[in-house]
């Protein structure tokens, strides 16, 4: 029912763009991963380009809804927003201008922004790369933990930079942190969380909320870090980190919900792994203390987008662990 719903959603965006752009023929699969080819008038007009240009169509699911990201000219991207996720489109476009030109490695060059009809889209450049994703499988293990410490170099980095004007993006810190909280047991009823684990959920928050602290330095934070919004390029024998894209969930707040993506999805439970992480982010082993480790494991219960079933990257897990102790015990395993 949930699927058809998205589908029946995502057929109306579709919709609304095609009547937006008014163009005389198109060719549409409905689904969220097929690429479409289709000319787009009033978008090339945007573009700066000659009416009838053509451009590939890459439908984006999301947890709220689905994005258009268009490539245009194999060196720009256009990303369409519809109006109900105007906040990502607002955490996008004052992220890439923050950020832009002040980390080590490539983030998009915003171009170009605009609404149109109520719906809004962003113009940037494409960078050259490959997704993490594609090529962790393929890497050897010392080479995963050279990624890992420099993902969490990366992370120190982005904190480092002010927030600026990101300081105005909702949701403020304090209140996301507190209606996640009521939220939680909920949310992964509703995903499916097995009952020794959701049963937990309650009691283990009441225990260990306190140890996020209410006063902080707080920074930009884009939520993930996933394979799939870090781009590697090959350098000779290696893969280099370089580039860092998609910024539609960024927000301000506390630092080390960003460890929390690389953490499940690439640390997997090893030891070395996490190890080569948190000391490129600056941890010293003695930080790496029972209130760290119970910290993380309630912000991770608590993030926007929680859904450990798709997001924990160690092999059996569910048979592994008995509760929530037994699972933070086997997520960040420090050794």
């Amino acid at each position: 029912m949930v699927g058809a719903s998205l589908r029946f959603c995502h057929d109306l965006f579709l919709a609304k763009l095609f009547r937006l752009a008014t163009f005389s023929e198109f060719l549409i699969r409905k689904s969220f991963t097929q690429r479409v080819r289709i000319p787009l008038p009033r978008f090339t007009e945007i573009l700066s380009q000659k009416p009838g240009f053509m451009i590939f169509i890459a439908l984006q699911s999301a947890d709220l809804g689905s994005n258009l990201v268009a490539i245009a000219d194999g060196n720009r991207i256009l990303k369409v927003f519809p109006p109900f996720l105007k906040f990502q489109w607002e955490s996008e476009r004052l992220a890439l201008r923050q950020l832009f030109g002040k980390i080590s490695i490539s983030t998009p060059e915003l171009l170009h922004e605009g609404e149109m009809d109520g719906w809004y889209y962003l113009i940037m450049t494409k960078l050259e790369g490959e997704s993490l994703k594609g090529i962790w499988p393929k890497l050897l293990e010392e080479e995963k933990r050279k990624k890992l410490h420099q993902i969490g170099s990366l992370i120190a980095e982005v904190h480092r930079i002010n927030i600026g004007p990101l300081a105005e993006l909702e949701p403020k810190w304090s209140l996301f942190i507190s209606q996640q909280r009521k939220k939680a047991y909920a949310r992964h009823e509703k995903l499916g969380l097995p009952i020794k684990f959701l049963e937990g959920i309650e009691h283990y928050l009441d225990e260990n909320y306190g140890l996020i602290p209410s006063t902080f330095e707080s920074v930009i934070l884009t939520g993930e870090y996933t394979p799939e919004n870090i781009l590697v390029k090959k350098n000779g024998a290696d893969f280099c980190i370089e580039g860092l894209i998609d910024f539609g969930d960024v927000m301000v707040g506390l630092p080390e919900y960003d460890l929390l993506g690389p953490s499940t999805f690439l640390a997997a439970g090893d030891p070395n792994r996490l190890m080569s992480l948190f000391s490129g982010y600056g941890y010293s082993e003695a930080e790496l203390n029972s209130d760290l480790l119970k910290r993380l494991t309630s912000l991770l219960l608590m993030h926007r987008y929680s859904n450990l079933a798709a997001q924990i990257g160690i092999e059996n897990w569910q048979e592994r662990a008995s509760n929530i102790e037994e699972l933070e015990q086997l997520i960040w395993k420090f050794g």
